[in-house]
């Protein structure tokens, strides 16, 4: 390794730098799936009541709708509260009711949300059906586009990362072809004198991961400070955007990243070597 140092920074590098592209990658699928999440489990089904359902048949409804495996939370919102919700988003604090000659045609309604997004469209069938319950809302085409978007948001991104994938096992087995090219003499001389092919290989094999785990760790910490950095830049600015920023998530990436370094170093060794062991 020492007497061929270029070879090895240039795999190293190579390594690194197709190993950092992967994880801005996997980084970008992680928080786009991580925000379609967070915006996801916002999504609220309004369930209006008939003017009748009040006090005790209020409660044993909420007490129905919880049975429903699905349903994470009710919330019951008076008529009174969703009022009051209305003239503040308008900014018409008393000024609506008086609008309305003092009544109040709002009907009381329990807020629903699913566990799963995806549960939406069943679960406000349910509810539509239930005795009391006048009209269900839950902007179904919002719901739809939501899930739709996210479906293929994952499909592009697991298509992105394993065709980066290739390309950093094409990268790194070309840069190792380099260096064994440059010692086709020695494997040739260690052939004619009855060295095994694993003989020959587990050198090279423990150069492969040493490299790999290099440019790995290289990408890691490239990663991680830019990953802080950008994060923290966008908190400040969009505060209003849920980003990924847990400990263990990034954690299990970068371990990831490492043992991929290494499994990427033993590839390209194994497809760089066929060739030369068959002197």
């Amino acid at each position: 390794m020492k007497r061929n140092g270029w070879l090895n920074f240039a795999a190293a590098g190579t390594t690194a730098v197709s190993l950092f592209i992967l994880g801005v990658a996997i980084l970008l699928v992680i928080n786009t799936n991580f925000i379609a999440g967070s915006w996801g489990s916002n999504v609220e089904i309004m369930a209006y009541l008939n003017d009748g359902v009040t006090g005790d048949a209020a409660t044993a409804l909420r007490t129905q709708i919880l049975t429903i495996p699905e349903v994470k939370d009710v919330r019951f919102i008076s008529k009174d509260e969703a009022l009051a919700g209305l003239e503040q988003q308008f900014g018409q604090n008393g000024q609506l009711q008086e609008s309305l000659g003092g009544s109040n045609p709002l009907p009381d309604a329990f807020e629903v949300k699913t566990t799963d997004p995806r549960d939406v469209d069943g679960v406000a069938s349910l509810l539509g059906l239930m005795p009391g319950v006048s009209q269900v809302s839950y902007g179904q085409g919002v719901v739809d586009k939501l899930l739709e978007l996210t479906y293929w948001i994952r499909l592009v991104g697991l298509a992105i990362v394993g065709l980066l994938g290739l390309c950093a096992i094409f990268l790194i087995a070309t840069t190792i072809r380099l260096t064994m090219y440059a010692r086709r003499r020695e494997i040739g001389i260690m052939k004619m004198v009855g060295a095994t092919d694993w003989y020959v290989r587990w050198p090279f094999l423990l150069e492969g991961v040493i490299l790999g785990t290099t440019g790995a760790l290289l990408a890691i910490a490239i990663l991680y400070f830019s990953y802080s950095t950008l994060t923290s830049k966008i908190m400040e600015t969009l505060p209003f955007l849920p980003l990924m920023n847990s400990s263990l998530v990034l954690l299990q990436l970068f371990a990831g990243l490492l043992a991929t370094g290494a499994g990427l170093g033993i590839v390209g060794s194994l497809i760089s070597m066929h060739s030369y062991l068959q002197t």
